[in-house]
């Protein structure tokens, strides 16, 4: 029974359902199912160099796990980094938990970044793309298993956000901002 149970857990947990990806090259969709948890202005020293907006998307268990580029462009930033195994819903996950940072620059050189953060029961950051890589908005480029959290940075005066804390997205569809 108690294996029937994990069983039928793991296979609604890694579920990857199609999407259908919204044609406007101006859309920041979002990279993960979840709910908006928060949106701040902070200090990004790796990527940007300056303060810009992070918004966070916290995916609980029963969440879509599977993460999509929020943008199409090159990927011009990559770092992994180990980390604490805290939950994910709390402000500190953001600085100290496991995490793969992703910075992508569009055509028109617009930057995004993007992190996958693993939670207290995530153990495991999947990540398909590394620097130098080619990404289309909506494209599957890896997971988090089990619960986690997205953060999103952006610069302010460059998107105009379409959601709100507590508002659910999902990922490859959601349109979280767009491109001033």
């Amino acid at each position: 029974m108690l294996i029937g149970i994990i069983s039928c857990f793991n296979l609604l947990f890694f579920r990857d359902p199609q999407r259908t990806i919204p044609e406007n090259p101006q859309a920041v969709l979002s990279p993960a199912d979840g709910r908006v948890i928060q949106i701040m202005e902070v200090m990004e020293d790796n990527f940007f160099h300056c303060k810009v907006q992070r918004l966070s998307i916290f995916l609980s268990v029963f969440n879509v796990h599977v993460n999509r580029s929020p943008i199409s462009g090159k990927v011009e930033y990559f770092d992994y980094r180990k980390g604490a195994f805290r939950p994910a819903f709390e402000e500190n996950a953001s600085i100290e938990n496991e995490q793969s940072a992703i910075g992508i620059v569009d055509q028109e050189g617009r930057k995004i970044m993007f992190t996958q953060i693993a939670g207290i029961i995530a153990r495991r950051i999947v990540c398909d793309l590394r620097e130098g890589n080619h990404t289309r908005a909506g494209d599957r480029m890896g997971m988090i298993r089990y619960g986690s959290r997205i953060d999103i940075y952006y610069l302010p005066e460059q998107l105009e956000l379409k959601v709100q804390i507590g508002d659910k997205v999902k990922g490859g569809e959601s349109i979280i901002g767009v491109f001033k």
